[in-house]
């Protein structure tokens, strides 16, 4: 098994230069066929007093700049994807609502993975808002590049994020492609509590038994919240600690918007992680 459509989501040419490589990676490592995908957004133009109608040489001047960027993320992609002998096709759309479109949700519901550059956190943006909307209304599972990394390397080290959730659980299954192939897995809870199933302490053990059952070689690993430790802070720890390749989590969150989409533990770990993050929810 495996991703056998790789949507990569080609934003900025900035951010599709930085992608390239890692899509590369990913297509190489599965045989995969990569969807290279463009949104061009009808500009918002200011108003012109008296009569508060668009400026008919503002509008044209700045479409213009954006069909420009258009045009240059495309050829970033086709060359980049022609150059490694990647199979590869190319989708750009214009749309008022840009990433928020149906256009762009359907084109990532029918691929098997998305994957996207985490820009830092401080470029919050409308556009950002608007892709990260893209990113979540997808229902796919999504692998994020964090900007820190700039160059691919092999997944040997899985780290699942496991609170037992909907979420969580999803992201665990969508990852399995990954967690066959790495040298170790790692199932990671941080403050479990006692249930009817099992205790705290064992959190994660049927997880581990079931993905064992795939021939991924899995531990299970439990921390008690003690002395102020969140649990985001837990999961920084362990990334650190232990030279993460993947961190596998689940993402939530209930706004539309940049500001709460990923909320909590998965904003606040997204913001910090140096290794590739596979979400879902």
């Amino acid at each position: 098994m495996g991703y056998k459509t790789i949507l990569a989501v080609m934003d900025t040419a900035e951010n599709a230069r930085k992608l390239g490589d890692f899509t590369v990676s990913l297509a190489n490592t599965f045989s995969s066929h990569v969807i290279g995908l463009h949104m061009e957004t009808f500009a918002a133009v200011p108003l012109v007093a008296p009569m508060e109608m668009p400026d008919p040489a503002t509008v044209q001047a700045v479409q213009e700049v954006a069909h420009q960027e258009t045009t240059d993320v495309g050829r970033i992609f086709d060359q980049k994807m022609s150059a490694e002998g990647v199979s590869h096709e190319w989708r750009s759309f214009v749309s008022s609502v840009g990433y928020s479109s149906n256009t762009a949700v359907q084109s990532a519901r029918c691929a098997d993975i998305v994957l996207a550059r985490q820009t830092s956190a401080s470029a919050m943006s409308d556009s950002r808002a608007e892709l990260d909307n893209f990113l979540y209304e997808s229902g796919r599972p999504v692998l994020l590049v964090p900007h820190i990394l700039q160059q691919p390397k092999p997944i040997k080290r899985v780290l699942v994020a496991w609170n037992g959730s909907r979420e969580a659980t999803r992201a665990a299954f969508d990852a399995l492609p990954f967690m066959m192939a790495a040298d170790s897995v790692e199932i990671f809870s941080v403050g479990a509590e006692d249930s009817d199933v099992q205790s705290g302490a064992l959190a994660g053990s049927e997880l581990a038994s079931t993905l064992a059952r795939h021939g991924i070689n899995v531990s299970v690993t439990s921390q008690e919240k003690a002395h102020g430790l969140s649990a985001e802070k837990a999961i920084e720890q362990r990334l650190s600690d232990n030279s993460i390749d993947l961190l596998v989590m689940g993402a939530y969150g209930h706004s539309r918007w940049w500001e709460m989409l990923f909320g909590g533990v998965t904003r606040t770990v997204l913001d910090k992680t140096t290794a590739l993050t596979l979400l879902s929810r």
